[in-house]
C-alpha cells in the first residue's frame, strides 16, 4: 500500500476518496503548503539565456 506525503500513514486505495492523501485534512495541509510557497521547483538557466542577457546590458 502506497504513504501517504504529508503525514507518511498507509493508504488503503480501495476505500479511500482523498487518493493520494490519507484524508481530506491531509489534502489541505499539502495545498497549505502550496499556497504559502513551502513547495518550489528549482529553475534551471539554459545557456543561451545568458547570452542575450549579457548581449542586452552590453547593447
Amino acid at each position: 500500500m502506497p504513504l501517504c506525503p504529508v503525514c507518511n500513514a498507509l493508504i488503503n486505495l480501495t476505500t479511500t476518496t482523498t487518493i493520494p492523501f490519507c484524508s481530506a485534512r491531509c489534502r489541505l495541509i499539502d495545498l497549505g503548503r502550496w499556497l504559502d510557497e513551502g513547495y518550489s521547483v528549482p529553475e534551471t538557466r539554459r545557456s543561451d539565456e545568458g547570452d542575450l542577457e549579457e548581449s542586452e546590458e552590453i547593447g
